[in-house]
This record gives C-alpha cells, sequence and structure tokens, in this order.
C-alpha cells in the first residue's frame, strides 16, 4: 500500500493510582531494591484495584484519546483493544469499552500479540482506514497485569504493571502520519513467555490451580537474548520501509520492558540515549499497553515536536515483534 495513510489524531494514558515500590516488594519477597534496579532498570509500578477492570483503564485512557482528537464517541468507526488479559475470556474487552465509552456506530474486537499487542492493532487500524472500513479507529492498549502475576516468582513480580494507553486513529493528515510498519512472530518460541493454563490446551481444573499454572511464566534468559536481538533489528527495519535512516530519528519509544534491553536497542541503532524515551522505572512493563503509555508522555513532554521523525517498537510473547515508523 502507498503511504501514508493513517494519522494519530489524539493520545492518551491511565495509570492507577496505587504505587507499588521496590521497597513494598521487599517486604513481600526475598528481594531487594537494589537487585531489581540493576537488573531492570525498575523502581515502582501501578496496580489497579480489585473493582478497577481493563475495561476501566482502556476506557479512562480512551477519553482523553478522543478529547485530544477532538471527536466524540459516536464518530467512531471500529474499537481495537490490544490485550492480553481481558475483562472475560469472552466476550471481547473491545465490546464493554465500546459500550461504556458509549461508541454506539462502532464494530468492536481485540486483538492478541501480547506486549506487540498496540503497534499490531496500529497496523490493523491503518489497514481499516485503508479499506474504507472505518474512518476512525480507537486502538487500545490495555493491561491488569496483577491478575496473572505470581506473586510468590521473585523473578517474574518485580517486572510487571498495570495501565492503559490510546491513540485515535483516522486518514491522513500532514501531521502525525504512519510511515511504515513492520511486525514478526516464531512460534517457537511460545514455551518461553506464556500462561500455561485457563485455555483449550490446559482448561482450569483444581490441579492447574494448584500448581499455580494460571499464572505467567518465562524463561527470562531466553526472552532477554531474543529481545536484545529483535529490538534492533525490527527498529532498523522500520527506519528502512520509511526510507530513513536512524541518524533521521529525533525519539525512540520502545518497548518498556526492562532497561538494559533498551540501552541495547538504542545501541544496535547508534541512538544516544538522550533521544530515547524511557519510564520503565516509574510503571515497569504494562505489555500491550507500554508503547502507548510512553507515546502519550512523550508528547506530553514536548519531546515530540512536528515533523519530527520517531520509532516505535515492542516485542512480545509469541514471541511476537512489531515497529512502527511514525513522522510527527
Amino acid at each position: 500500500m502507498n503511504r501514508p495513510i493513517a494519522s494519530i489524531l489524539g493520545t492518551g494514558r491511565h495509570l492507577p493510582s496505587t504505587v507499588v515500590t521496590n521497597a513494598d516488594l521487599e517486604k513481600r519477597i526475598d528481594t531487594s531494591d537494589e537487585w531489581i534496579r540493576s537488573r531492570t532498570g525498575i523502581a515502582e509500578r501501578r496496580i489497579a484495584g480489585a473493582e478497577e477492570l481493563t475495561s476501566d483503564l482502556a476506557v479512562a485512557a480512551s477519553r482523553k484519546a478522543l478529547d485530544r482528537a477532538g471527536l466524540r464517541p459516536e464518530d467512531l468507526d471500529a474499537v481495537i483493544v490490544s490485550t492480553l488479559t481481558p475483562d472475560y475470556p469472552f466476550p471481547a474487552t473491545a465490546c464493554v469499552v465500546q459500550n461504556k465509552l458509549g461508541a454506539t456506530r462502532a464494530f468492536a474486537f481485540d486483538q492478541q500479540a501480547a506486549c506487540s499487542g498496540f503497534i499490531y492493532g496500529l497496523a490493523i487500524a491503518e489497514g481499516l482506514i485503508a479499506s474504507g472500513s472505518a474512518r476512525y479507529v480507537l486502538v487500545a492498549g490495555a493491561e491488569k497485569l496483577s491478575t496473572i502475576t505470581d506473586w510468590q516468582d521473585r523473578n517474574t513480580c518485580v517486572l510487571f504493571g498495570d495501565g492503559a494507553g490510546a491513540v485515535v486513529l483516522g486518514p491522513a493528515t500532514g501531521d502525525r502520519r504512519l510511515m511504515s510498519l513492520h511486525m514478526g512472530a516464531d512460534g517457537s518460541m511460545v514455551p518461553k513467555l506464556l500462561q500455561p493454563a485457563g485455555g483449550s490446551a490446559r482448561p482450569a481444573s483444581a490441579e492447574t490451580v494448584a500448581q499455580r499454572l494460571h499464572y505467567l511464566k518465562m524463561d527470562g534468559k531466553e526472552v532477554f537474548k531474543f529481545a536484545v536481538r529483535i529490538m534492533g533489528e525490527a527498529s532498523a527495519e522500520a527506519t528502512r520501509r520509511a526510507g530513513w535512516e536512524a541518524k533521521d530519528i529525533a525519539l525512540f519509544i520502545p518497548h518498556q520492558a526492562n532497561l538494559r534491553i533498551i540501552e541495547a536497542a538504542a545501541k544496535f541503532m547508534g541512538l544516544p540515549m538522550d533521544r530515547v524515551f524511557v519510564n520503565v522505572d516509574k510503571y515497569g512493563n504494562t505489555s500491550a499497553a507500554s508503547v502507548a503509555i510512553a507515546l502519550d508522555e512523550a508528547q506530553e513532554q514536548g519531546r515530540l515536536k512536528r515533523g519530527d521523525k520517531a520509532i516505535m517498537v515492542a516485542f512480545g510473547a509469541g514471541l511476537t515483534w512489531a515497529s512502527c515508523a511514525l513522522q510527527w
């Protein structure tokens, strides 16, 4: 397809009010602030309350994105929610979001590519706009990862947080245009990062609950090695497809999983850290919400100016990856 086709008309984010610091985790598990910071760069994360659902996080972020876009919920033609922690196994959380927003004209569906999900959602939205199936599309990345985090596993529970980010896309304008998109997956890596039970492979049972198989499981070393390689390669591919060079990039917005992975990706691209957006220290890994939250925070802080070239990139369970070139 010929680009640009779609532009980001508005962005928004929402983080739960409860902050859980590394010091708080020290009281619950065998860990320390120094251990967590040195390995991940994370200092704290946000955790949603029992009554705050993934859909609530998505709605709060989406309302802000709509406001910034100057649109009403009724203007939306489609609602896409990227999440691996839906309100229910079915129906789609996007249908819940559609109803809570009052987006009565919109069709709605979820898509799941784990932490790459938000950028996958951008690609789907662009396709809907290109085909004429939709004019205005809401893409929300929202996660309540605290519900699938094993708080007895010190290697994983320190990594994750809850939150949501959203964008509204429409036909390309002169600003905030999607210039290229790149996605990929390697299904041979499925066992390295997954929630083993709760699906048709391992339906819920007393045994799966007793074995704590409904919580996220990760081979940290293998995922780290994969991420260090793929984040740089995917970023370079989106840059190439946009017809840019690395030196053109004003801001690099990576998935906020681990500071060492972010630094490795920046080094691969030859970018100094002052051109890299980092908020993993405040929020931890929020999966599909991560890049969307970072994008909204970056524009709010004035890190993106009109005409700036930016690269967004993520990797996630699957293992999946995705990147996007964005001209602000």
